[in-house]
């Protein structure tokens, strides 16, 4: 379960902790956050249900796909002035507008 230990540490809990709300042992808890035991599919959802997630969410990568790229640039725009973002927005959508009706055209 690949974020199993990122949703622990998220909800602040200890390994024991997590243990304790699943009716588990902490060497159990550890041996499937390490990958080293599976977990059965009502353990799953004792773990999902302590660590507030859907239980698919334990196995989904949720790594972040966008990359370093999106990531600067979200982070750009969201360092300029509302105004300057709605502006961008604007052009923005008329150029992809523009281009759509452009490669539509016979």
């Amino acid at each position: 379960m690949v974020n199993m230990r990122r949703f622990r540490k998220e909800e602040g809990l200890s390994q024991e902790a997590l243990a304790e709300r699943c009716g588990a042992s902490t060497n159990h808890i550890a041996q499937i956050e390490l990958g080293r035991h599976f977990a059965s599919i009502e353990m799953i959802e004792r773990i999902a249900g302590a660590l507030k997630v859907e239980p698919y969410r334990l196995f989904k990568d949720e790594s972040d796909a966008e990359g370093d790229e999106g990531r600067e640039t979200r982070d750009f725009l969201s360092g300029l002035p509302d105004r300057v973002r709605r502006k961008l927005k604007k052009q923005l959508l008329e150029a992809i507008g523009a281009d759509i009706d452009q490669t539509l055209q016979p």
